[in-house]
């Protein structure tokens, strides 16, 4: 049996963390599993009640907000599993999830991470993520199928080669990940999964997504549905996931195209919407782009006010 370590980060949210846990204990039946919860600098420690409350699971406290992809990757290198399960702490599991998994990764060598079904939880028969489309890099757009259709069985069949992994609930090889190396950590919050998906392509593996696995999440508890965080860092980020992974040709068009249509078209939603302050950190995301190289660890916004 391969054995699973199932990651996720907790940042001020103790409750909704062991709503997870609950949930992996009254549906988990996989034998070999570990359970690791990275606290990425919460202002609260919850982690000494939580080694008492939930004896033989691993807790790991970060002084430091690490972001998505610096407390995924502090759980990875914890991890003694082949395979790992990094799952959102807003998501609840269901029956069979693991194990449905694992015989993906097991039954196909070239398959390197792959995502189950996402329905909503509040929505429990809406779909959220049902696989991506491939990623058009002349304009850093692409799809997530399914998102906010009934869940009707449209999509249940066989598991199959997909865009990209979700990155609320993604099981990876650790073979992939030797060869693709750690999430990029300067992403901080948003596209970082994307970007590690295409450099495991890049090693040589596919990105699948399995209809019959299930998992549950609660959307945007941990930024809220419109923050100047996430406005800073989405168009940082994509920026930037292009300056990483798009041909030269693509990346000579998408920077004239999202000046000139992506940038306009924000300030006037932000207008119409009353966002006061956004255009200014849509601003400050194109010019970190313009100012840092791709490889950068600055940045460029207070994370320590979080």
């Amino acid at each position: 049996m391969t054995k699973v370590s199932i990651i996720t980060i907790n940042f001020n949210q103790s409750y909704v963390t062991e709503q997870l846990l609950n949930s992996v204990a009254a549906t988990n039946t996989y034998a070999d599993i570990e359970i690791i919860v990275v606290d990425n600098a919460s202002k609260v420690n919850s982690i000494p009640e939580w080694q008492v409350k939930y004896p033989g699971i691993k807790f790991i406290r970060s002084e430091k907000n690490l972001g998505f992809a610096g407390g995924n990757n502090l759980g990875i290198e914890a991890a003694t599993g082949e395979y790992l399960f990094l799952v959102n702490n807003d998501t609840e599991f269901t029956p069979g999830l693991v194990q449905t998994l694992v015989n993906i990764l097991d039954s196909n060598p070239k398959v390197g991470a792959v995502s189950p079904k996402i329905n909503y939880f509040d929505q429990p028969d809406t779909l959220q993520y049902a696989g991506f489309t491939p990623m058009n890099y002349y304009t850093a757009r692409n799809y997530c199928i399914g998102q906010f259709e009934k869940d009707k069985g449209q999509y249940d069949g066989p598991a199959h080669a997909t865009g990209y992994a979700h990155g609320a609930a993604m099981m990876v090889k650790r073979e992939a990940i030797d060869k693709a190396g750690l999430m990029a950590e300067h992403f901080f919050l948003y596209y970082e999964e994307m970007d590690w998906c295409d450099h495991i392509k890049r090693a040589g593996y596919e990105i699948w997504f399995e209809p019959a696995a299930l998992i549950y999440h609660k959307e945007s508890l941990s930024v809220g549905k419109a923050s100047g965080l996430k406005e800073y860092f989405m168009n940082r980020n994509r920026i930037l996931f292009i300056r990483r992974n798009a041909p030269l040709v693509a990346r000579l068009f998408f920077y004239p195209y999202f000046a000139a249509v992506v940038a306009p078209r924000n300030i006037v939603s932000y207008a119409r919407k009353g966002y006061k302050g956004f255009a200014k950190l849509l601003f400050k995301a194109i010019g970190w782009n313009l100012t840092h190289k791709n490889d950068s660890t600055d940045l460029g916004y207070p994370i320590n006010t979080l």
